[in-house]
């Protein structure tokens, strides 16, 4: 793979990021409804992305991933499908733990490749909650990067 480049993600950038999160959450997030994606998809755009500092992830000047981080926690990460599995979310990790000290996140607990992911990169769960920051019934485990 071509060398990944990550920087800041403004305003002007939000209509690519949101279409990385949903070709990623369609590929991962299977216990998610058509309803649910679109329902998340606007508090993305119209909330979320500006509670975070955002980067992407850049390959070959194209946008194939991102992360939002909030102080030591790491809000969203989301890589798109056909890069998936090539060291990017890795890289996107390295750098939020080097560059802003992100040691938490949460992630849903029905997504088996994330929570896989993490723990592959030392995290381990620390407390689970019910419901989803938007209050829905979708489980989220808070897990803390070990060292």
């Amino acid at each position: 793979m071509k060398e990944a480049i990550i920087e800041p993600a403004g305003k002007e950038e939000y209509e690519k990021l949101i279409t990385v999160w949903e070709s990623s959450v369609r590929a991962t997030h299977h216990f998610l409804s058509e309803s649910d994606i679109i329902t998340y998809r606007s508090l993305i755009l119209t909330e979320y992305f500006d509670q975070v500092k955002l980067y992407s992830i850049r390959v070959e000047g194209n946008i194939m991933g991102f992360i939002g981080i909030n102080g030591e926690s790491i809000q969203m990460l989301f890589i798109h499908p056909e890069t998936r599995g090539k060291g990017l979310g890795r890289k996107l990790i390295d750098f939020a733990k080097i560059e802003h000290g992100a040691t938490l996140v949460d992630v849903n607990e029905q997504n088996h490749q994330a929570v896989g992911f993490y723990e592959k990169l030392g995290f381990v769960t620390i407390e689970r909650s019910e419901y989803d920051a938007a209050g829905k019934p979708f489980p989220i485990l808070s897990m803390e990067l070990k060292s």
